[in-house]
């Protein structure tokens, strides 16, 4: 049986949970994800499971709250004056925002709330805060290192 190592560009299945068994990512089961493993492209603890795997196999990874989107911080939720926003000025929440940071990046909010004169906006990572459990089967090793 062939075995995935750094290196290899494998096709992958994956269902990824939330705690509470929410579904917040997965793949079609006819169209896996493609990836290198050691490639950085997915979080460290799910290229370390499928080092070692073999095609077929299907194993489970928790990412914890630190090793995926970090704690939800408080002080990324900012209050916006509506006079600030661009464009139609008819802010819903959910709705996205990019802003410019004072060293020039750019941060994406999420509007939460909406009142008369401001909008809240919520800079953190949608999923920060959250352990991720991952459900993996290893589909296709395309290319080996």
């Amino acid at each position: 049986m062939q075995t995935a190592k750094k290196g290899d560009t494998v096709l992958v299945n994956y269902v990824v949970r939330t705690t509470d068994g929410r579904v917040v990512g997965k793949t079609d089961d006819n169209e896996p994800a493609a990836l290198t493993i050691g490639g950085a492209e997915i979080f460290p603890a799910v290229e370390a499971v499928l080092d070692g795997m073999e095609v077929g196999h299907e194993e489970s990874v928790t990412v914890g709250v630190a090793d995926a989107f970090g704690p939800r911080r408080e002080d990324l939720i900012v209050e916006i004056p509506r006079a600030q926003l661009s464009g139609d000025n008819s802010p819903e929440p959910g709705m996205t925002l990019t802003a410019a940071q004072p060293d020039g990046s750019t941060v994406n909010l999420t509007i939460t709330e909406v009142g008369a004169e401001t909008v809240t906006a919520d800079g953190n990572h949608p999923l920060s805060g959250e352990d991720l459990h991952f459900d993996l089967k290893l589909v296709e090793i395309k290319s080996a290192a």
